[in-house]
């Protein structure tokens, strides 16, 4: 017997921002996905989006869209300063919510992001995109198989050319820096790890170095991590460095394994494998990330089949980069005063 097929989702997008087409707009077509609306705060952006992507309408403004009774997910893009506030907003308005990562500006307006998600009862997801390759999954396989003995180091970096100086990224009202961007993955890959290490990693220290121009902007930053289990993490993220690096390199008692791009595996599918049997590259395919996270989290909304990137998970992840944050002398994010 088939398969039923599922009920496509109905999505609505907030701004027009230039990762939705990749992160969302290519995989919702792949998968029969409606994308019912688009709202821009320039709405001659809104229209160029909706006509290059096959949106059904323009909504008027982000509020106009979030009471569109059509829209029933929500999937916001928008610079990291509007996460939480608009995250809010689509929860209250009883929507599902697939928001980039990071989910808020800080831990405390996280919490309150999880409490609108309890309220709502919709299904609130963090977009880790990563975590639903095969290369991480792989990487998580050769752990719990005992190929590469107990965990005892984890290193990630994650590492891009500098964006321009106007870009939002740098800006610290609409929460930007190098954490925010970049850092969230490589200290989440580690907070993943949490299975085979006796439980979730603590920060043990931080330091970073700010981006001339921009006060209180975090250009790198690097955190030692302590696991439970006597393992341990180097977290590492840089907004201004000579090339693209997203490496996560696990090292057990019995071998090492590592991928060279988990945060973008389509770009490199590889997982490099030495253990005292030698060396072996293992090719896990080049399928986008962000198309197994939306199958995941249509199998959520449709099906309530569980994912681990919930509420929960982003108060957790957020409380740790605000650590980190505090640790290398910078201040968590503030909240953004900059409405839709």
């Amino acid at each position: 017997m088939s398969e039923p097929v599922r009920k496509p989702l109905r999505i609505g997008v907030l701004g027009a921002a230039r990762i939705t087409e990749r992160a969302l707009v290519d995989p919702a077509r792949a998968a029969g996905h409606r994308l019912v609306a688009v709202a821009a705060r320039d709405r001659s952006r809104a229209e160029a989006f909706a006509a290059r992507h096959g949106v059904e309408r323009v909504a008027g403004s982000y509020a106009d869209l979030l009471a569109d009774p059509e829209v029933e997910v929500v999937y916001n893009p928008l610079a990291n300063g509007l996460h939480g506030p608009w995250n809010l907003a689509a929860l209250a308005a009883g929507k599902h919510v697939l928001t980039e990562k990071p989910s808020a500006s800080n831990a405390e307006e996280a919490a309150e992001v999880r409490e609108a998600a309890a309220n709502s009862g919709t299904v609130f997801m963090e977009g880790f995109h990563y975590l639903f390759h095969p290369v991480t999954r792989r990487l998580h396989e050769l752990l719990a198989s005992g190929e590469l003995g107990e965990l005892r180091r984890v290193e990630t970096l994650v590492a891009i050319p500098a964006p321009e100086d106007g870009d939002p990224r740098w800006s610290l009202a609409l929460a930007g820096g190098a954490v925010m961007d970049l850092g969230c993955y490589s200290l989440h890959a580690q907070r993943m790890l949490a299975p085979w290490a006796g439980g979730a990693p603590s920060l043990v220290s931080a330091r970073g170095g700010e981006r001339a121009g921009a006060p209180g902007v975090d250009e790198w930053l690097d955190a030692e991590l302590a696991f439970p289990g006597g393992a341990t993490g180097s977290a590492r993220c840089h907004m201004a460095y000579d090339g693209l690096e997203m490496s996560c390199r696990i090292i057990g008692t019995k071998g090492e394994a590592s991928a060279p791009n988990f945060v973008l595996p389509h770009l490199d599918d590889r997982v490099v494998v030495r253990t005292a049997d030698g060396e072996r590259t293992e090719r896990l395919g080049t399928r986008s990330s962000y198309a197994y996270q939306l199958e995941a989290f249509a199998a959520r909304v449709r099906e309530g089949t569980p994912v681990p990137l919930d509420a929960d998970d982003a108060v957790a992840t957020m409380t740790l980069v605000d650590a980190c944050y505090q640790a290398a002398g910078f201040a968590p994010r503030p909240r953004s005063a900059v409405g839709g």
